[in-house]
């Protein structure tokens, strides 16, 4: 018989007290963190389910009617036409809803769960990254907008969003973090101070007077909103972060240079180039200046929560393009493969070239399971999408008729004590360890995901031979569009030092990330 508070092994097994089995399952590797999907599963909305099921046959149809048509033709116009911008392409995006589907009902969006997001830029971008990136690197700005806890500001945005869907005019939002001298630096709050940022918000009555340029943002050009990281101290920027909101035709706010890239080529990366432009306080999304007193956390670390919470949704959606691309080049090889004989016979009927698509399937399972994983850590206690997914939440954010939401929530958003609110859950409502895990995870995601996606890529070009060097045939471009990915939303070097910091190092007293 067993005793209270105690577990028994049936047939002659040992007892175990429940504080026995605690420490157990907190030893390296620890439960938490390993069996992220086993935890989260019982607690999501059924509805979910389906509603990602449509989101993924939405994206298959938009892959048929608007993608595979149209990647090689938008490619080689860019080599045509260097000044080239895909107007007519995110025109047909934003026809298609993509730029309102994951933002909340809340702020006038469609309200599809966030990481349903990472199973649509997948379906994307096994057709091609470079457009699978017009539609995700618009949620890269969203989140930016939505991780400042600023519910007024992000109610006007995401109306703006909302609105640009309804009349046909498409409004985006790009995430401006990137700087000529600071790359990987601004990533990760450990490593600003090192890095040379330039881009100076100083205080003037009424606002802030920004000066300075940021390179490679993604879809700048033809975005409306800008969410704009700058630096208040540039001597000591980890403490002196402010966020903007910024739209295109501000006085003072221009682009200069897009980038001529080897990969992606169809969207476009900015330079954006900012010379005394006066951003109003209403404009401001964030300031470390003004963040309220946390009860765990100081001003360096909460600047460090915000980039974790952004980057935590962002890298598995990276990491969910590489297996796009990992799983286009798969299926441009399978297709050569079943239509191409050598010696005689099919390609596909040789023993060799099975286990190569046997290795490269494998490697799209491994980039997918990684991605989804890192989704489930941001769906437990203390992840972004933790209140979201909660089912009452859920559930009346899902069904709530929209004119509701509309006239008697949306007015409460531009309450200032909505963003304390917001602030409490969101900042004080995160241990320090589930931020770890959740960055941890976001990390391993991006670099298996882009490592498989690269794999399967040179994989592809060495089956198909001198056949997959041709430009008609896909393949080269796939890879050409892969490199990119180990390089935004952190270096695949930096993400391994920041699994390690996350994941590995905490265990260990003696060891040092970021330090080098």
């Amino acid at each position: 018989m067993t005793e209270p508070g105690q577990y028994s092994i049936p047939k002659g097994g040992v007892m175990i007290s429940p504080k026995e089995s605690s420490i157990l399952l907190n030893r390296e590797p620890r439960f938490e963190d390993t069996f992220c999907s086993l935890q989260a599963i019982p607690r999501l909305p059924k509805g979910m389910l389906k509603e990602t099921k449509d989101a993924i046959a939405y994206a298959k149809k938009f892959n048929d009617e608007v993608i595979r048509p149209l990647a090689l033709d938008i490619d080689r116009q860019t080599y045509a036409d260097p000044e080239y911008l895909p107007w007519d392409l995110v025109k047909k995006v934003n026809e298609w809803g993509f730029y309102t589907m994951f933002i909340p009902r809340l702020f006038g969006g469609q309200g599809i769960n966030m990481p349903a997001s990472s199973y649509v830029v997948e379906e994307l971008a096994s057709a091609c990254v470079g457009i699978a990136n017009v539609v995700g690197v618009h949620y890269l700005g969203v989140i930016g907008v939505m991780g400042s806890w600023n519910s007024a500001l992000t109610n006007k945005i995401f109306r703006d969003v909302a609105e640009g869907q309804r009349t046909g005019n498409p409004c985006l939002i790009s995430l401006a973090i990137t700087e000529p001298g600071a790359g990987t630096d601004v990533e990760e709050v450990e490593l600003i101070d090192k890095g040379r940022v330039s881009c100076y918000a100083q205080k003037v009555k009424g606002g802030y007077i920004v000066n300075g340029s940021k390179v490679f943002i993604s879809m700048g050009h033809v975005s409306t909103w800008c969410c704009l990281i700058a630096y208040t101290d540039l001597k000591k920027p980890s403490d002196n972060t402010i966020t903007f909101a910024v739209k295109t035709g501000t006085k003072g706010f221009s682009f200069g240079k897009h980038e001529d890239k080897m990969g992606q080529r169809c969207c476009p990366a900015s330079e954006l180039i900012f010379e005394d432009c006066f951003i109003s306080d209403e404009n401001v999304l964030s300031n470390s200046k003004e963040i309220p007193p946390s009860k765990t956390r100081n001003v360096r670390e909460i600047v460090e929560q915000y980039i974790q919470y952004a980057v935590g949704v962002t890298r598995p959606a990276v990491g969910a393009f590489g297996t796009g691309v990992a799983r286009g080049a798969y299926e441009t090889a399978l297709k050569f493969a079943s239509e191409t004989e050598v010696d005689g016979k099919l390609l596909i009927n040789h023993e060799w070239a099975q286990m190569m698509l046997a290795d490269m399937y494998k490697n799209v399972v491994i980039g997918r399971l990684s991605y989804v994983e890192a989704n489930y850590s941001n769906g437990l206690p203390g992840g972004i999408y933790d209140i979201l997914q909660m089912k009452p939440v859920y559930y009346y954010s899902k069904y709530v008729p929209k004119v509701f939401l509309d006239l008697f929530v949306s007015p409460f958003l531009k309450l200032k004590i909505m963003n304390r609110i917001f602030f409490k859950l969101y900042v004080d409502g995160q241990s320090v360890e589930e931020q770890r895990r959740c960055s941890g995870w976001s990390s391993l995601a991006k670099v298996v995901g882009t490592d498989m996606g690269m794999k399967n890529c040179q994989m592809a070009l060495e089956l198909m031979g001198q056949a997959g060097l041709r430009h008609e045939n896909g393949a080269e471009k796939i890879l050409r569009d892969a490199k990119l990915l180990q390089i935004y939303e952190g270096t695949n070097q930096l993400n391994r030092i920041n699994l390690f910091a996350n994941l590995i190092g905490r265990s260990i007293p003696q060891a040092r990330a970021f330090e080098e």
